[in-house]
């Protein structure tokens, strides 16, 4: 379970491949490394270590993470950062671009055997040396001044510890007005009054360095989609929610016809069951209630007038809902079924 205590501060820790690593350096870690060679950071920090550690998992999406990439390259007034790669045994070898060393800033790539999407986080955590750890996905592409408003925005909540980036989607394919109408009505549903967010989303968010335990990592490994969502629930019982950064925005692509999209639907809730089930034993409020979902519904309906996202996204946007909302229920009761039947197996081997 991920902890909700703050992790000590220990001695300084610096483990290194063959040689110091530079800032101006690709590092490439692949899996099965010893000990000694694993690149292991405690949560002190070096006086010169860069102010964020941007972390990607990237799982083939390589074509994808070009552009993500590009965007972090066009930031206007960025603090220091570093961006981590880590190629959760891609298929597909990393091409060329990732390995050049022309980005504009330093870049890491590490690979390993695949262990899924939180583990990979988690070792991109492990390498890590900003105060402020940002994850964004493959698919996240951040507008030109986002770094800094995020970084003014942190300077700002120096109590604060997680925060959420303002994600927006891409129109140009229904799919992507689909989301964008989805994220418009969800971000400002699930804001606070006291401006922190009752939702978190790994498209972009952020965590203070002192907040993570750096050696266990961030996300629940076991947790093979829903990582974000569980990590919420653990903050929430630690009284706890990610400050929401309006001005911090990120477009997250969805490549995706509609077809694809369902059959993404389709595999995800059935990833996510053990996350619902975890959740919902604690007692946590997280989703919506139907009279909520209904409300956001009808007001999506009226936003979906603008030319930029048309009905046809609103259209696109309950068919997949209500295609997941089954698809859920269908294997929460399958869960239960299978769940009555063991006793009387166990019984009857006895």
């Amino acid at each position: 379970m991920w902890p909700v205590t703050r992790p000590k501060f220990g001695k300084w820790n610096w483990v290194f491949l063959s040689s110091v690593r530079s800032y101006i350096q690709l590092v490439v870690t692949p899996m099965g490394c010893t000990k000694k060679e694993e690149m292991v950071r405690e949560n002190s920090v070096s006086p010169s270590a860069p102010e964020f550690s941007i972390i990607i998992a990237v799982y083939n999406d390589w074509d994808l993470l070009s552009q993500s990439l590009e965007s972090l390259r066009k930031q206007n007034n960025a603090p220091t950062f570093e961006v981590i790669v880590v190629d959760d045994g891609s298929t597909d070898p990393a091409p060329e671009f990732i390995r050049v060393s022309n980005h504009g800033y330093p870049l890491s790539l590490i690979q390993q055997t695949h262990a899924g999407i939180p583990a990979s986080r988690n070792r991109g955590v492990r390498a890590s040396h900003g105060t402020v750890l940002l994850f964004v996905d493959a698919d996240s592409r951040l507008q030109a001044n986002c770094l800094a408003s995020l970084n003014s925005a942190i300077a700002q909540s120096p109590q604060q510890d997680c925060f959420q980036l303002r994600l927006t989607g891409n129109c140009s394919s229904l799919v992507g007005r689909a989301e964008e109408l989805r994220l418009i009505h969800f971000q400002d549903h699930m804001l606070q009054p006291d401006g922190r967010i009752r939702y978190l989303n790994t498209a972009g968010f952020a965590i203070r360095r002192r907040r993570a335990d750096i050696e266990t990592g961030v996300f629940d490994p076991l947790a093979l989609r829903g990582e974000d969502t569980l990590l919420l629930a653990r903050l929430m019982e630690a009284g706890e929610l990610p400050l929401f950064v309006p001005d911090a925005m990120v477009e997250h692509s969805i490549p995706l016809s509609l077809l694809g999209a369902l059959r993404k639907d389709l595999r995800s809730a059935y990833l996510e069951r053990q996350m619902y089930e975890t959740i919902a034993a604690s007692g946590l409020k997280i989703y919506v209630t139907h009279r909520e979902r209904l409300r956001l519904l009808s007001s999506m309906w009226r936003t979906a007038r603008r030319d930029s996202i048309g009905r046809s996204a609103w259209f696109a946007l309950v068919l997949r809902q209500t295609f997941k909302r089954v698809l859920s229920f269908g294997y929460h009761c399958l869960s239960r079924v299978s769940a009555k039947r063991s006793p009387d197996a166990d019984r009857g081997a006895l």
